[in-house]
């Protein structure tokens, strides 16, 4: 039995048709490249605003760091008075606590980092989204 190829004529051409789907494509890269530009743009706006204050009150915040130290450092040194290596027990001391709360804090924020991550979510699950969308079209049309 001969087979008969179906024939649809819908009056376009298969240039035309690719043509067609290259624009298409075309205005689905540069949406979602917008996208992702104005998302980041945000994100970078967020920083430079708060940059100088941060910058501010980290200096502020070091030299109470340091004065702090001074104050703890001298009142175990006190503690250690009569001994010829109290100040090697004060900055010791000192010296391991803040080793310590140092480590812990670092693991705190290296956890918030890794929880939140920097990649731009929104525009990822857009792309996530539209690559399930044009799998489920490709199986349609086939």
């Amino acid at each position: 039995m001969p087979v008969n190829p179906v024939v649809v004529d819908n009056g376009r051409s298969l240039a035309g048709v690719v043509a067609e789907l290259k624009d298409e494509f075309k205005d689905f890269v540069s949406t979602r490249v917008a996208m992702f530009r104005s998302e980041m743009a945000e994100k970078i706006h967020t920083v430079k605003m708060s940059a100088p204050m941060m910058i501010i009150g980290g200096v502020m915040l070091a030299t109470a760091w340091l004065l702090i130290t001074g104050c703890i450092v001298a009142a175990v040194y006190v503690a250690f008075e009569g001994s010829p290596w109290a100040g090697f027990w004060a900055l010791g001391i000192v010296g391991v606590v803040y080793a310590l709360f140092g480590s812990v804090a670092v693991l705190f924020a290296y956890k918030e980092i890794t929880d939140r991550g920097l990649a731009p979510k929104r525009t990822l699950r857009v792309l996530k989204d539209d690559q399930l969308w044009m799998a489920n079209e490709a199986k349609v049309q086939l």
